[in-house]
């Protein structure tokens, strides 16, 4: 395993991480959840993420019991939590968002949930239009204090947003957020190059990027239609599913050629997608998500391409992606 700091921060993250989102608790029991967990730590993962949306609080509540059943020692690994929105299906106003009351009270519930003392990093899952944020970053800054989290960031918040939340922890003397969880993969790059381009050399963030594989399209999955077992046929994820495919040909015409390039390398289109992300030295980690232990382990096995993507593969790969 490659480990990465988080940004500037002295936290050394997996390169690969394990992640929750729509498989722990509906395409994941209990059982497999101890073998992805397992075989995860076993390559050398150290972060394993979580929210309390995912699966309104259940799929916490297994990663904190199997995290128990297993025993790994609580100093190899890091764990967190998002906050924003809520753990139940039509939270009350207190139930969600980025006041100090929900910031507070969903951090206690992820500690209760996933079984630990202390989240290692927790997320403000989305910006909140109705919250000051100089009143979230003072709520976080005493979560931080406290000793109940370790690292705190955003995720998908606008750069400016991040910006006003750095300035107000900058003047009143409080935590800054360390690190950003965003989208990022072949086909989803502006925020992350772009946008976000200031907050790396001006405050020393890292990011933990979610969903390489473009919700499993650039495992070239979807090519000829949406398997049953696939989490785009999953109930309730009919916005995921128009999210991905919804853009006519375009997209899949882009993952049907990069599959020569993967196949000239001897790889399999996902190991590509996932060792590319990492070209970017301001990915802290990349975070997989896997429903089999088979997925996962070849997913794992993406970090032996990485030396092989040198600056003409890497061309290739761009002029793919960025064609009309």
């Amino acid at each position: 395993m490659l480990y990465r700091r988080l940004g500037t921060s002295g936290l050394q993250l997996s390169a690969l991480s394990f992640g929750a989102w729509v498989t722990f608790g509906r395409q994941v029991g209990r059982d497999e959840a101890r073998d992805l967990l397992a075989l995860a730590h076993d390559r050398g993962v150290n972060y394993f993420d979580n929210a309390e949306t995912y699966n309104n609080g259940v799929a916490e509540q297994l990663m904190g019991d199997v995290l128990a059943d297993l025993r790994f020692p609580r100093d190899s690994y890091c764990v967190s939590s998002k906050v924003f929105f809520g753990a139940v299906d039509k939270p009350l106003p207190t139930q969600r968002g980025l006041s100090r009351k929900h910031v507070m009270e969903a951090c206690h519930q992820a500690l209760q949930r996933l079984r630990v003392d202390y989240l290692d990093l927790y997320f403000c899952h989305r910006p909140d239009p109705d919250t000051p944020i100089a009143e979230t970053v003072a709520a976080m800054d005493t979560l931080v204090r406290q000793g109940k989290v370790l690292y705190w960031g955003t995720s998908e918040w606008p750069a400016e947003a991040i910006h006003e939340a750095h300035r107000v922890a900058r003047e009143n003397h409080l935590y800054a957020p360390a690190m950003e969880q965003p989208q990022y993969n072949l086909l989803h790059r502006e925020r992350v190059e772009l946008e976000y381009a200031p907050l790396y050399e001006g405050y020393g963030m890292g990011t933990t990027i979610w969903s390489p594989l473009a919700s499993g399209l650039l495992s070239g999955k979807y090519n000829d239609g949406v398997p049953a077992d696939s989490r785009l046929a999953q109930p309730d994820y009919e916005w995921l599913r128009e999210s991905v495919l919804g853009h006519g040909d375009e997209r899949l015409g882009k993952v049907r050629a990069l599959q020569p390039i993967a196949a000239e390398l001897g790889t399999s289109l996902a190991q590509l997608a996932i060792a590319w992300c990492l070209l970017n030295p301001h990915v802290s980690t990349v975070m997989l998500g896997a429903s089999k232990r088979e997925q996962l382990a070849q997913n794992l096995d993406a970090l032996a391409l990485l030396p092989r993507l040198d600056a003409a593969v890497a061309q290739r790969i761009r002029q793919v992606v960025e064609a009309g």
